[in-house]
């Protein structure tokens, strides 16, 4: 079975304007109030005066969308599901992480100048709605879990997205084991001028005492993919958030707000969150700059972070905490450039594209050596990448939730560092029976709605 990481998640309840709930009645523009922190932190005021995604379409590989919510109304288009036939006849799909990624990213809010409900940090792009992801509470779960039909899910949706005219493909979705199929759609994907995002796995707590790393999460540590830790409110690496050498750089994910479907609003930690903010951020560059490589947009979302760790880089946050004022205007100063070689590496930011070239400096992944070998992928340990939870906006019963990632397919699988595949001990979650082929799941950690604002 799939394994779900569950860092500790406070639960926040608001009422729709006028509304009595166990919170208290909560104005509209609460939700709007609450993301300020991270709107502040990414310096959206003023990287809207030069971009706001106009023109830009962000692919959202994941559980679905929920098109007619009020913050993303207009701004969705519904491609192909990936995960059809999964379900029994007549189930809808839930779309609930996906919907809450694709806010953070799009959404535009709603009522007078749209100053109410949640806006993402591009809110002029268009989101492609791309399925390849069921969560746990639907019932075709474990169909969609072991069925041979569902392999390479992911690798195929990232191609689809590609042909479907998407500039960023944002995947807040992780597994631990890699298969040459994904390995060639990122290929193709960065040949093709199109940004990639993922997130960096919620495994921070399964450090290796021989590393002192987190297991490698997929496709976050294909090269040319821009890796995303989760900082904490004080803009540290968030406890739960990956630590290893594939991470670039770092957004806020702990607390975000963010939109559920059926107009419901939601809030959770997780490198889910923070990914999907990075790709808003990588939408405005691309709305400034159309024909900006992956390779420099990378360049300047590191350039431009703040919080950069002593040194420069370390494993937790990369090059730094992502701020899209300054990634924008490190944009404006390298747009121009090319890339002649390496086009799907990202170059220290300390040596920025157009200065004069000194010693390059090496950063080593770790000491352990990265095992190819083929056959399928047996028990693959699943990270995670999102913790929910609810913020109503109508008076209905809180319900249980949870979210977890993408999983594990095929041959040629590319372990992490130390061997292969990790399964819970005597047959505990985690286990993957003998045979299983694991497939894409939804990112994320076990929440609980707790009346009240309690912890789960």
């Amino acid at each position: 079975m799939l394994r779900r990481a569950a860092p500790a998640v406070a639960v926040l309840l608001l009422a729709a304007a006028g509304t009595a709930g166990p919170a208290g009645a909560a104005r509209a523009d609460d939700v709007r109030t609450a993301q300020e922190p991270v709107l502040r932190t990414l310096d959206l005021p003023n990287a809207w005066r030069t971009s706001r995604g106009e023109n830009v379409t962000v692919a959202v590989l994941d559980s679905g969308v929920d098109a007619a919510h009020r913050d993303l109304t207009g701004s969705v288009v519904r491609g192909r599901d990936f995960t059809r036939g999964a379900n029994p006849p007549g189930v809808a799909p839930a779309r609930l992480h996906g919907t809450y990624m694709a806010s953070l990213i799009a959404g535009h809010g709603h009522g007078p100048g749209g100053a109410d409900g949640v806006v993402g940090v591009a809110p002029e792009a268009e989101v492609l709605s791309v399925r390849v992801i069921l969560e746990d509470e639907e019932p075709g779960f474990q169909r969609f879990n072991t069925a041979a039909r569902f392999e390479n899910v992911v690798a195929r949706g990232v191609r689809y997205a590609v042909d479907h005219g998407a500039d960023v493909i944002n995947m807040s979705i992780s597994k631990e084991l890699a298969t040459k199929e994904e390995r060639a759609a990122v290929r193709y994907a960065i040949s093709k001028g199109v940004v990639l995002v993922a997130a960096a796995g919620n495994d921070g707590g399964r450090e290796s005492a021989g590393t002192g790393y987190a297991p490698y999460s997929y496709p976050a540590a294909f090269p040319g993919v821009v890796s995303v830790a989760a900082a904490d409110r004080r803009l540290r690496r968030a406890s739960f958030s990956n630590r290893n050498p594939s991470v670039l750089l770092a957004a806020p994910g702990v607390d975000v707000l963010g939109a559920g479907p059926g107009d419901e609003y939601w809030v959770g930690r997780g490198t889910s969150q923070a990914a999907a903010l990075v790709s808003g951020v990588a939408a405005l560059i691309k709305a400034k700059y159309p024909r900006m490589s992956p390779a420099l947009v990378a360049q300047a979302l590191t350039a431009g972070a703040t919080r950069r760790p002593s040194g420069g880089y370390d494993t937790g946050l990369g090059f730094g905490v992502v701020n899209a004022s300054r990634a924008l205007a490190e944009a404006a100063r390298i747009h121009r450039h090319t890339l002649t070689a390496g086009a799907g590496a990202v170059q220290d930011p300390a040596r920025p594209v157009g200065r004069a070239a000194g010693p390059v400096q090496v950063v080593r992944r770790d000491r352990d050596r990265i095992n190819l070998y083929g056959g399928i992928a047996g028990a693959a340990g699943l990270g995670a990448a999102a913790s929910l939870a609810v913020l109503a906006v109508s008076a209905r019963a809180v319900r249980r939730r949870r979210t977890a990632l993408p999983v594990p397919d095929g041959a040629d699988a590319l372990t992490a560092p130390g061997g292969g595949a990790r399964p819970a001990p005597d047959g505990g979650e985690g286990a993957v029976p003998d045979g299983a082929d694991t497939r894409a799941v939804p990112d994320g950690a076990d929440t609980r709605a707790v009346p009240g604002g309690g912890e789960a």
